[in-house]
């Protein structure tokens, strides 16, 4: 399968590093909207190309995957790209997946072409991990836990502030709510009550510390609603102890069974991830996989993980498939 990637941040670099281990895939070129010369990749023989030029390739790409950004980049660019490639991209603004995807599948169906939106880890995964677990038990509740882990969006909006050349934001799931859920308690929570933020920041050197902290703890949409603890470290400290992107988290489903609901249970998946970007590119990989066989079948137009056979993620026939992991 011929692939092509769209971006060459740590999401891009992160599909290359899975689209190596795959044997069923062949890299055919990056392209970026930076100058193509000043991009390194690690594929040899895979071309470098500008964004402008994707046009170019009709015919010998399959599958783009898009490592873009969701706020601007992907409304945009995935319903383009969608027009002359299927397409994957990792789209995960909740509230505009909607909108999205009936952009994505006007595009698609009129061009033949079939794209996967929404695909990573959450959403992605944890999409389906909700799925089966609100199918499964019909009578419960749902949990959503993060981290810990490093938030891109969060650091980069700390980042932006007067005074502060580098900053780390995490994402810490509060134990004590874990164990409560886990417990089947069924707790009602609040914000608050479920996750609490942990900053690191690089100040200039003569700044205004304190004003720092208290524009960082009053952010609405980033961290008003959450305890947050503001720490002050040297550049050396930063890029000797916060330099990856770890994170993961865990989707709890607790609920009842039996003729009077009188069984409790817990329903858990978990991840616990040393590089967010690797991973996710890993999944945009194996969905690369199956929206390449399902263009292949005739079937056009925008999906999400929900309508995707999960056999077709995997490099396996079917017959394996029974034999080994059935």
């Amino acid at each position: 399968m011929r692939v092509g990637i769209i971006g060459y941040g740590n999401l891009g670099r992160g599909v290359e590093a899975a689209i190596s281990h795959a044997d069923d895939m062949e890299l055919v070129a990056v392209f970026t909207r930076r100058d193509p010369e000043s991009l390194k990749i690690k594929t040899e023989g895979a071309k470098v190309c500008s964004y402008d030029s994707i046009g170019d390739f009709s015919g010998d790409i399959d599958v783009m995957i898009l490592c873009a950004g969701s706020a601007t980049d992907l409304p945009e660019m995935t319903p383009e790209v969608a027009s002359k490639f299927s397409v994957i991209d990792s789209f995960d603004t909740h509230a505009n997946i909607p909108e999205h995807f009936a952009d994505v599948d006007r595009a698609a169906k009129q061009a033949g072409t079939t794209a996967l939106i929404s695909a990573g880890w959450d959403p992605g995964l944890f999409s389906l991990a909700r799925l089966y677990a609100n199918s499964v038990l019909p009578e419960g509740k749902d949990y959503t836990f993060w981290g810990r882990g490093v938030s891109q969006g969060h650091s980069d909006a700390v980042r932006r502030i007067d005074g502060v050349i580098d900053a780390r934001q995490y994402t810490n799931p509060v134990p004590e709510a874990m164990e409560r859920v886990r417990n089947g308690e069924n707790p009602d929570l609040s914000v608050r009550d479920k996750h609490t933020r942990e900053v690191y920041v690089v100040a200039e050197e003569g700044a205004d510390k304190a004003l720092i902290e208290r524009q960082i703890k009053e952010m609405p949409n980033y961290f008003s609603d959450y305890d947050t603890t503001v720490t002050f470290i040297s550049q050396e400290e930063m890029d000797r102890d916060h330099a990856g992107l770890p994170h993961g988290g865990s989707v709890i489903r607790s609920g009842q069974t039996g003729y009077d609901l009188e069984n409790h249970n817990t329903f858990e998946f978990k991840l616990d991830l040393d590089s967010n970007p690797m991973f996710t590119g890993s999944i945009l990989a194996a969905y690369a996989r199956a929206i390449g066989r399902m263009n292949e079948s005739g079937q056009t137009g925008c999906v999400t993980v929900f309508d995707i056979p999960p056999a077709l993620l995997s490099p396996l026939s079917p017959e394996e498939l029974r034999a080994h992991l059935l």
